[in-house]
């Protein structure tokens, strides 16, 4: 079967989230658990100004990241996920959640930190890299990208994993907008940890 040749839609998450609240057992899921424990380790910082998170879901991750940043906007595509997140965030007041769709729509501030987590293979890569250059034009000097992918094939997502992180290490190094700090392969993601550079 081939790939989709466009960035996957609302329409596509309505459907995914209209058979099962949370389709990818992000509540429940050990494997999940330990992945977003792994995901906020990762974290060089004790506390972010501005935290950005790509692909919210329910917001189970966003709930952790939220101990980790003063002020947090978290966006997803599909407005019944959020439903579900602005009631498990309806205490925490320091996080906005809004529908967005990037790379379309962006926020205007800058950030200190911005997540994308299980969200960049819903992309086509000419999407990705356009969202990858408002990254960079929305990201404070020193702050940090986190990225976290599944990596096994899915025929139904535009990219894998792996073309997702490859493409962001092909921006990082001398000269280029990212610093490479860090990262891992699990049996079935990867996650790499850059630092926005002060390019001269």
């Amino acid at each position: 079967m081939n790939k989709p040749e466009r960035t996957l839609t609302e329409n596509y998450f309505n459907d995914v989230y209209s058979h099962n609240d949370d389709p990818w057992q992000f509540e429940t899921s050990e494997y999940e658990r330990n992945k977003y424990q792994a995901t906020v380790q990762a974290l060089p910082r004790s506390s972010y100004k501005q935290g950005f998170e790509i692909g919210c879901s329910i917001g189970v991750l966003t709930e952790l990241l939220a101990k980790k940043c003063r002020s947090l906007l978290s966006i997803d595509t599909a407005e019944k996920p959020l439903v579900r997140a602005r009631q498990r965030l309806a205490d925490v007041p320091h996080v906005t959640l809004q529908k967005m769709e990037v790379p379309d729509q962006f926020p205007e501030q800058k950030f200190d930190l911005i997540v994308i987590s299980e969200v960049g293979y819903y992309l086509v890569m000419p999407d990705l890299k356009r969202l990858a250059q408002k990254i960079i034009s929305h990201m404070d000097d020193g702050g940090h990208l986190l990225l976290v992918h599944w990596t096994p094939f899915v025929h139904d997502y535009p990219l894998t994993g792996d073309e997702v992180h490859e493409s962001f290490l092909q921006l990082s190094g001398e000269g280029q907008p990212f610093k490479h700090l860090n990262g891992f392969r699990h049996d079935t993601y990867r996650l790499d940890l850059f630092q926005k550079q002060a390019l001269v």
